[in-house]
């Protein structure tokens, strides 16, 4: 198959190495210099070689600030039977242009990233197939993924919206939480510097798309949750109520036990 990758970033990266020794793999990106290394594909700078190139699939790899603008751009040069693709973690605004484009479409959120997720051992990871899509792009995606190991899911993108909600944003929220009050030591103990190296990755994000995450419309009753929480550990610290601790913990336990499963 001929694929087309949109953007030559760490995932665009990660998808052309993946793909490009079983398919014919082109990958676009303005900006040549981030195509120096790209191995075992063609590398195009100007939308005249996309068109020559004729995909059949293309996946849009582009950070998500610029994934609607990258497609909107690519789209006058795509033959009308190739699939279009997205990877993207926020999902605002794909739905009405997927409508509107006249193209199949797939669309999936890879719930990993090469900040935190080890790119070449990803057993232990998860991958979201958003059932709207074309038959033959979720069938395509499927199966890479499998080969993957990941474990896979198939949500709408209204469900797909509000696990992000729920997977992402808390982390998130927890996490600024944490990074907003701490403060210098000399000797951190294990768990602060774990926390330490989850901020930092999460902080090195691109801003646009913490935003997007958190400005979910379903962010806001999952922080309803946090605080709830954060009050009711407040109070038993407070009053040293050592009843109501372990009433907490064996429910917190228990949760996680359950997640395990």
């Amino acid at each position: 198959m001929k694929i087309l990758i949109l953007g030559g970033g760490k995932m665009g990266s990660f998808f052309c190495d993946l793909l490009s020794f079983d398919h014919e793999v082109a990958v676009y990106d303005p900006d040549s210099k981030r195509l120096r290394f790209t191995f075992n594909a063609l590398r195009f700078s100007s939308m005249e070689e996309v068109r020559d190139f004729e995909p059949q699939l293309v996946i849009n790899a582009a950070t998500v600030k610029y994934t609607l603008d990258a497609f909107r751009q690519v789209l006058p040069y795509l033959p009308d039977s190739c699939i279009l693709s997205d990877i993207a973690s926020v999902k605002t605004g794909l739905p009405e242009f997927y409508a509107d484009c006249g193209h199949p479409f797939v669309s999936t959120h890879p719930m990993f990233g090469p900040t935190f997720a080890s790119l070449s051992n990803l057993s232990n990871e998860n991958a979201i197939i958003i059932s709207e899509g074309d038959h033959l792009g979720k069938v395509f995606f499927r199966d890479l993924y499998s080969r993957l190991n990941l474990n896979i899911a198939e949500y709408t993108f209204q469900e797909h919206d509000q696990t992000i909600a729920y997977s992402l944003s808390i982390p998130f929220a927890s996490t600024l939480a944490f990074a907003g009050v701490m403060k210098p030591q000399k000797a951190p103990g294990t768990t602060f510097k774990r926390h330490m190296n989850i901020a930092r990755g999460l902080l090195s994000e691109d801003d646009f798309l913490l935003s997007e995450i958190l400005f979910n419309p379903n962010t806001s009753e999952q922080l309803e949750k946090i605080l709830g929480k954060l009050t009711e550990l407040h109070r038993i610290v407070k009053e040293h109520d050592a009843d109501a601790l372990d009433a907490y913990l064996t429910e917190v336990r228990g949760r996680i036990a359950r997640q395990a499963q």
